[in-house]
């Protein structure tokens, strides 16, 4: 059979495909009096801060003057994410109210003592604390 060219077989590629759970976010709502609290399971990341961005903004727009996040089920957090949290903290302190954080010790807690973030949140060990304004952590390494 001359004439006939037979194409090359190009190797074919692997990507490593992520998990849907390392892709999302659940976000539980619970309301505790005049305050709001956002569990927080997943990833805190570019595609799930907007999200997040929004829940915090929505909560701070209708009034909500006391937000908690709770980041203790977080597995992993980006700039992204702590952008939707600052966003969030802005407008509850345009509305009169605040973002509090709750993280356990870990990565997270790391996290935001490198970024300098300790000294903008107010950030507890438990909901508890973050609701009674009590045993709030410091921020040193």
């Amino acid at each position: 059979m001359q004439g006939v060219r037979r194409r090359k077989r190009r190797p074919t590629r692997t990507r490593r495909v992520m998990p849907h759970d390392e892709l999302s976010i659940d976000i539980k709502v619970e309301h505790e009096g005049s305050a709001v609290v956002f569990k927080l399971h997943g990833s805190l990341d570019i595609a799930t801060a907007p999200t997040v961005r929004a829940a915090l903004l929505e909560a701070a727009n209708e009034g909500r003057h006391e937000i908690v996040v709770d980041l203790r089920g977080i597995e992993f957090l980006d700039s992204t994410g702590l952008g939707a949290l600052i966003g969030g903290h802005k407008r509850a302190l345009e509305n009169g109210g605040a973002v509090r954080l709750v993280v356990s010790e870990g990565i997270i807690l790391r996290l935001l003592t490198i970024t300098g973030l300790m000294d903008v949140f107010s950030v507890y060990p438990s909901v508890e604390s973050a609701l009674e304004n009590v045993n709030r952590l410091a921020g040193t390494l």
